[in-house]
C-alpha cells in the first residue's frame, strides 16, 4: 500500500470514529438540552461505551483475527470477545452509574432495573455489530490480499514461462541467420535483448508506458517474422497516439503470442493479423488467425493462458474493459475494448 493509500486510509478511520462518537450525542434522552450535556451521565456512560467500542474494533481486526480468528483457535477467540463483552456493558455503569431522580412519595423505591436494561441491550446489540462489521471487514481485506498474490504470482508465471519457449524458437532463427550471414543478424540478437530486458525490468511494475508496452510487442512480431515461412501471412498495425498512456504491463501479449502458437503452420496457408488503435482514453485491439492443424506440444500448457489473462483484465480493469473472444468460420478472433 503506498503512502498515500495509507494517509487516506488514517483520515477515513478517524473521521468514522468521530462520525461514531458523536451518536450520543444525537440519540441520547438528554441530547436536546444541550446545555447540561457536559453534566449528563447517561451522555458520559455512553462516550465511554462507545470509545470502548472503537477500541474492541480494532482489537478484533488487528489482533484477534489475525492471531486467534484465523488460526482456528476459536476457543479463546470466544472468551476473549466475552471478557471484552463484560467490560464495554458494564465499565461504564460501574464508572457513571445512573443518577436517578427519587420518586414521588407514593411511589415504592426507584425501579432502576428497565433503564439499566435498555443500556445493556444496547450495548450489547452495538457490541456484537462491531464485532460482526470488524470480522467481515477483515476477511474481505484477507481474501483481496489473497487474490492480488494470486495475481502477481500469475505474472511471474507469465515471466517464467513465456520466455524459455519464445527464446529457444528465436535462438533457432536467429543461428539460421547467422548460418546464412545474414545483415539481420545483429538486429535480431538487440531486439531479443531487448525484450528480455523488458519483461523483467517493466513485467512487474503495475502499469507502464503504453508506447514501451507496443515496442515490445513490436519486438516480438519481428522476431517472430524470422521462423515464418511463405505459407503465412502476417498483417500488423499500430493506430493513435500511445505517448503519455499507462497500461499494465504484458496484458496484450499473451492474445498475441496465442496467435502464433496457433495459427502457424508450414505445411497449409495461415494467416494472422494484429491491429492496435489507440486514442486519448481508450485502447482497441484485435487479433485474428487462421486455426491451423497441428499436433499439441507442451508449449501448449505454458504461460497464463486466455482465461487467466481475462481474470488479469477483469481484477486491474473492472468495468473497464471488454473482451470478446470468438471462434467462426474457421478463425479465431480476440477483441478486446478497454480504457486507459
Amino acid at each position: 500500500m503506498g503512502s498515500r493509500s495509507r494517509i487516506r486510509q488514517v483520515i477515513t478511520h478517524i473521521s468514522l470514529c468521530l462520525l461514531f462518537l458523536c451518536i450520543p450525542f444525537l440519540m441520547g434522552p438528554d441530547a436536546e438540552r444541550w446545555d447540561e450535556l457536559p453534566r449528563s451521565p447517561f451522555l458520559a456512560r455512553h462516550l465511554q461505551s462507545y470509545v470502548l467500542l472503537i477500541g474492541v474494533f480494532y482489537l478484533n481486526y488487528y489482533l484477534l483475527i489475525p492471531r486467534l480468528y484465523f488460526p482456528r483457535r476459536y476457543f479463546l477467540y470466544g472468551f476473549t470477545l466475552l471478557l471484552a463483552l463484560l467490560i464495554v456493558t458494564f465499565l461504564p455503569h460501574l464508572a457513571f452509574p445512573p443518577d436517578m431522580p427519587p420518586p414521588p412519595q407514593h411511589e415504592g423505591p426507584p425501579r432502576r432495573e428497565p433503564f439499566i436494561s435498555m443500556e445493556l441491550s444496547q450495548n450489547f446489540f452495538s457490541f456484537l455489530v462491531v464485532v460482526f462489521s470488524s470480522l467481515m471487514l477483515r476477511i474481505n481485506t484477507r481474501w483481496k490480499k489473497a487474490e492480488d498474490e494470486k495475481l502477481q504470482a500469475e505474472v511471474s508465471l507469465l515471466r517464467a514461462q513465456i520466455n524459455p519457449h519464445f527464446l529457444f524458437n528465436t535462438l533457432n532463427g536467429i543461428y539460421a541467420l547467422a548460418i546464412e550471414k545474414s545483415d539481420l543478424t545483429p538486429d535480431a540478437i538487440v531486439k531479443l535483448s531487448g525484450i528480455m530486458r523488458y519483461v523483467l525490468n517493466e513485467g512487474n511494475k503495475d502499469f507502464v508506458a503504453l508506447d514501451r508496452e507496443i515496442a515490445y510487442i513490436s519486438d516480438y512480431i519481428d522476431l517472430q517474422k524470422i521462423r515464418l515461412g511463405d505459407t503465412t501471412q502476417l498483417l500488423y498495425s499500430v493506430e493513435g497516439d500511445t505517448a503519455g498512456r499507462k497500461i499494465a504491463p504484458l496484458i496484450l501479449i499473451t492474445f498475441i503470442e496465442n496467435a502464433f502458437k496457433h495459427g502457424v503452420s508450414t505445411e497449409e496457408p495461415s494467416d494472422i493479423r494484429i491491429h492496435i488503435f489507440c486514442d486519448a482514453k481508450k485502447l482497441r485491439m484485435e487479433v485474428r488467425n487462421r486455426m491451423v492443424s497441428r499436433r499439441k506440444t507442451p508449449e501448449d500448457s505454458s504461460g497464463l493462458g486466455l482465461g487467466n489473462t481475462a481474470g488479469r483484465l477483469q481484477h486491474l480493469y473492472p468495468g473497464k474493459h471488454r473482451l470478446l473472444i470468438e471462434e467462426k468460420d474457421a478463425y479465431f478472433t480476440v477483441s478486446l475494448h478497454m480504457e486507459l
